[in-house]
């Protein structure tokens, strides 16, 4: 049980209390059973913030070290879904320094958790049971092993020591128009049941008005995409339709004897066909913590594929298993990250604010990098965004923005790699051999650009292509069934609420998911939030266990015929991540 009261001045963003159980599901609109009316209150700021990650946190900061140097006051909020600051932040995690070094040049000195170096640095092709050491391409030398959850927490207790507002707890669930131009966003009604009806604890939303707006949701922001179809920022940058794949991750706690602080393994092949982008890493933390990992490019084409699955057989390789034996997991987590990268961020500016960190897609793939990417994208903005405000013309503008994100080492970087991703269309052999040309010998500067395939959801076989795959059985020593996994989440869900998933048309997982892909919701998604279950018929019907709901976007992705809504739920709900 956790509570959060959250004040400013005399409005108040409503105290409430997380708790959460099991249920079935089912789409309903989300509507009122009373006819009473109930005005949302508003807050009125310079700056309002949605998401508080490492993008979000680093524009906030930024934006605040900005005042005190100039000696100006702007107003800055941040409003996270999460029951706290950190609760869903999940990646790897080598950690890239720079942009931490421009936002704080004596982090060490202030005690930031960025303290594990990496010693080692390996990367090996896997067959099913040999693993072949390549040259590795990562240049890691420099580069830190750390939980990104954790410094996002130290990242909070700066933005707050410098007098901005963080909002856990609460879903940013709308975005607020004026004419054609953004002016803040709205949090999710809370105390609905899912019914439909208020219950005594029903809070009205909150209106978080500002002159200006920053989008940091993270991959597939829900008011991020809204805002990018609206604008058509995608068309006004010429870029193509982004590609994700799904990270699925635990936190070992192993021997002293076979822990070693700074070492990092990655890893490409088995367990993944040659036709499936992916690979996996292992990366040695403090206290005798281990990262471990799979990742699976969300553009697969076999249906009866489980990115789950293949991540438990993964840990049975004869040269992974030996590094976790005698360990213990401590935490599991999943989430969905950008891979676009370069040819698919779309244009970062609409009218009243900004697409910041992986809400726009910044990610490295050839590096597994993001967060260096997205707090200097948050830099950036928050600088673009001072001067505007500075100005004190109406309305503000970030126009230059985008203008200074194509003079950054941001843009240098991501199209330096354009080509690695897209080049394992063809294949993990071409992959690799396209991958090394481009990164030791042309470095990026070959005069061409290769292309992104089908969007996800359009990559995915109809299973009559494809045979079922047959998963070994979890031993409960390296390999674990779902649910064992999904409670070292810290998962939870307020139970009576509308469900956050809605089917645009219930009738399609029966009529064309079941029958064409053999239900595979049931499989892409990292935590049993899908399953088809016989009804007093013995008619298979799709039943969502929205309480389950790990926030990764999976579901959003890969849905063929994209039927599946993800929506914000009540705040504080989803995954309680604290080492990821």
């Amino acid at each position: 049980m956790a509570r959060v009261l959250l004040r400013r001045g005399s409005n108040a963003l409503a105290a409430r209390s997380i708790s959460g159980a099991g249920a079935r599901l089912e789409w309903r609109a989300r509507r009122f059973c009373s006819d009473g009316v109930q005005e949302r209150e508003s807050m009125d700021y310079d700056v309002v913030i949605v998401g508080a990650g490492p993008a979000g946190l680093a524009a906030a900061i930024r934006l605040k070290q900005l005042c005190d140097r100039e000696k100006r006051e702007l107003s800055v909020c941040v409003v996270e879904k999460g029951a706290e600051v950190g609760s869903h932040i999940l990646s790897g995690n080598v950690f890239e320094p720079r942009s931490l070094t421009e936002l704080f040049p004596d982090w060490k000195k202030q005690g930031a958790p960025v303290e594990i170096p990496v010693s080692e640095d390996k990367f090996w092709l896997l067959s099913s049971k040999h693993a072949i050491p390549l040259p590795s391409p990562f240049r890691n030398h420099g580069n830190y092993v750390i939980s990104l959850s954790q410094l996002v927490r130290w990242l909070g207790t700066k933005a707050e020591e410098l007098g901005v507002e963080i909002y856990p707890g609460f879903s940013a669930s709308e975005v607020l128009y004026d004419d054609n131009r953004v002016v803040g966003i709205a949090t999710n009604d809370m105390g609905i049941a899912k019914n439909g009806c208020k219950k005594s604890t029903f809070q009205k939303g909150m209106e978080l008005r500002g002159r200006l707006t920053l989008l940091a949701e993270g991959c597939r922001g829900y008011l991020s995409e809204e805002v990018i179809r609206k604008y058509q920022l995608r068309k006004q940058s010429g870029a193509q339709h982004q590609t994700y794949a799904l990270g699925i991750k635990e936190v070992w706690e192993v021997e002293e004897s076979k822990h070693r602080p700074g070492f990092v393994l990655h890893t490409v092949g088995w367990p993944l066909n040659t036709k499936t982008y992916g690979g996996s890493f292992l990366y040695h933390m403090a206290n005798r913590q281990v990262a471990v990992g799979l990742v699976v490019a969300l553009d697969y084409q076999n249906p009866y594929l489980s990115p789950y699955e293949e991540y438990q057989r993964f840990k049975q390789h004869p040269s992974i298993r030996p590094m976790l034996e005698g360990g213990k997991v401590v935490q599991y987590g999943a989430r969905t990250l950008n891979e676009g990268g370069f040819q698919s961020i779309p244009k970062t500016v609409f009218p009243g604010g900004a697409l910041i960190g992986c809400s726009a897609g910044f990610v490295n793939v050839p590096k597994i990098k993001g967060a260096h990417t997205a707090m200097k994208s948050g830099l950036l903005a928050a600088e673009t965004a001072f001067e505007q405000l500075s100005k004190g013309s109406e309305p503000a503008k970030l126009d230059s923005y985008w203008e200074r994100l194509q003079n950054s080492w941001i843009w240098d970087e991501l199209n330096a790699a354009r080509n690695i991703r897209p080049a394992f269309h063809y294949g993990l052999l071409p992959g690799l051999a396209v991958s090394a040309f481009e990164h030791y010998i042309s470095k990026g500067k070959l005069p061409y650009t290769l292309k992104h395939g089908r969007p996800d959801h359009l990559s995915t076989e109809v299973s009559k292509k494809h045979k079922p795959i047959d998963y070994p059985k979890p031993d409960g020593v390296i390999s674990f069934d779902l649910l064992t996994s999904l409670y070292r989440s810290n998962t939870n869900h307020e139970h009576d609420q509308p469900s956050h998933l809605l089917l645009r048309d219930p009738s399609i997982p029966e009529k064309v998911n079941l029958i064409d892909y053999a239900g595979l919701e049931s499989r892409y998604c990292p935590a049993r939030v899908y399953e088809y279950i016989p009804d007093e018929n013995e008619k298979l019907t799709l039943q969502i266990n929205a309480q389950n709901c790990l926030h990764c976007k999976a579901c959003d992705i890969k849905d063929p015929p994209q039927n599946i809504k993800w929506t914000t739920p009540e705040g504080a709900g989803g995954p309680g991540y604290s080492i990821m």
